[in-house]
């Protein structure tokens, strides 16, 4: 026997073996699927739900773009209550505005400090990655900063802020401190 007819004998037994386990698939198997069918149709038709209408909301304008953040650390009472008795605190508008008051406080980071024909400076990363020199009395920040001190690992800075009556203003102490690049 050649090996193309070994093949076809196992074939054949391979479809005898097949055979009765095909046939007993086949048949009526489908009874108890048309018995249900047949019930669900009999059953009376539903009306739809209509679509729930839209509501709209109202648009909300936010009118207090000149007060505080509401993300920004409130003034303490005990701090308000100290520096409040300070007469006549406002900001300078007329001074020209420096590079680093286009950024919020908390975006600047300090990376370093360094001392330079005997001068100390401290240097800033503002968000758009560049790197400048301060020293004391430079302005910082959105809220009227300038930096009162400045050490090895960290730059106090005192803010101007509103106090929440009508133009009345506050002195705010920050510290921004030393973090990695």
């Amino acid at each position: 026997m050649g090996f193309e007819s070994m093949r076809a004998v196992r074939r054949s037994l391979g479809m005898l073996v097949l055979l009765p386990w095909l046939v007993s698939c086949g048949g009526s198997g489908f009874s108890d699927l048309d018995a249900f069918m047949a019930e669900k149709h009999a059953l009376p038709g539903g009306v739809i739900e209509p679509i729930p209408t839209f509501k709209a909301c109202e648009a909300f304008a936010y009118a207090a773009t000149t007060l505080r953040s509401p993300f920004t650390r409130p003034v303490e009472i005990r701090q308000l209550a100290a520096l409040s008795s300070r007469a006549a605190l406002r900001p300078d508008n007329n001074r020209p505005k420096e590079y680093l008051e286009r950024f919020t406080l908390d975006s600047l980071l300090m990376v370093g400090s360094l001392e330079r024909a005997g001068e100390d400076w401290t240097l800033i990363k503002d968000p758009d990655g560049g790197i400048h020199r301060v020293q004391v009395g430079n302005f910082l920040g959105r809220d009227h900063g300038r930096i009162a001190e400045m050490g090895d690992t960290f730059v106090a800075v005192i803010e101007i802020v509103p106090d929440g009556t009508e133009d009345g203003w506050v002195e705010r102490p920050r510290t921004i401190e030393l973090s990695g690049m």
